[in-house]
């Protein structure tokens, strides 16, 4: 819940800016706004060419009705919106969400042709009982019950250990790597080695420049789910286009 949609343009321009579009020609990159300013970024990303995609924060499951103050899919995919997140762990922790919800909407998102960043992870309490590959496979599997090993294969999933968002803390590239080698061996089992090699596993937890060379170097990392840095237009930047990628 940051930035007004002027300050939202204002970020993106910079951003733009910053990135050297040779640099990154090969990663994928997605900004997600708040609702507000949505539209404001995706005339921006149009009108000035920029490659990068627009994505959401948060969706509803439903097509429309009466759910005051919820965003449906169709209302999303309308904007171009092609990415969005769904089940992250402040939206399970302070709103209440479940496995079940977060799998309606993964379901909804597809339905309506875009793309779920499926957020799992394990809270510090989880981690230190030694229970964080049952936690994340538990939200994993409950999160895909009913999606076709096509669907899965297109999907993304977000290894986001709840200790390590907005904390500074940050899991070892060897740690965030034996979770997302555990992601990634469960999709095989469930889905099959073809979604299982074609899934993007993001790791997410107070990513930063200093450290995505690390994280990005492990084998089962395909990329990053950036928080609080990702609100530095030069921070941002610097994440996306960093040496060896």
């Amino acid at each position: 819940m940051n930035l007004t949609h002027l300050e939202a343009i204002n970020f993106v321009q910079k951003l733009s800016y910053g990135l050297d579009r040779e640099n990154y020609s090969g990663t994928d990159v997605s900004v997600h706004p708040p609702f507000t300013a949505l539209r404001s970024v995706q005339t921006v990303l149009d009108a000035d060419d920029i490659p990068i995609a627009l994505g959401a924060q948060n969706t509803y499951w439903e097509t429309s009705g009466a759910f005051t103050g919820e965003v449906s899919p169709t209302m999303l995919a309308k904007l171009n919106v092609r990415y969005v997140i769904v089940g992250h762990s402040e939206r399970r922790q302070l709103f209440g969400e479940t496995d079940e919800d977060v799998n309606k909407k993964v379901k909804a998102v597809l339905s309506a042709g875009m793309t779920p960043i499926m957020c799992i992870g394990e809270t510090i309490e989880e981690r230190e009982a030694g229970e964080t590959e049952a936690k994340v496979l538990s939200q994993l599997q409950a999160g895909l019950v009913g999606v076709s090993a096509e669907a899965v294969a297109s999907l993304v999933v977000a290894y986001e250990p709840i200790w390590a968002i907005g904390t500074g803390r940050t899991a070892t590239a060897d740690d965030a790597q034996a979770v997302c080698s555990a992601i990634r061996t469960a999709i095989k089992a469930d889905h099959g080695a073809d979604a299982a090699a074609a899934l993007r596993v993001q790791y997410g937890g107070s990513v930063k420049s200093s450290n995505i060379a690390e994280l990005m170097a492990q084998r089962d990392i395909d990329g990053a789910l950036v928080g609080g840095a990702s609100l530095d237009p030069t921070e941002f930047a610097q994440i996306v286009g960093f040496d060896g990628k």
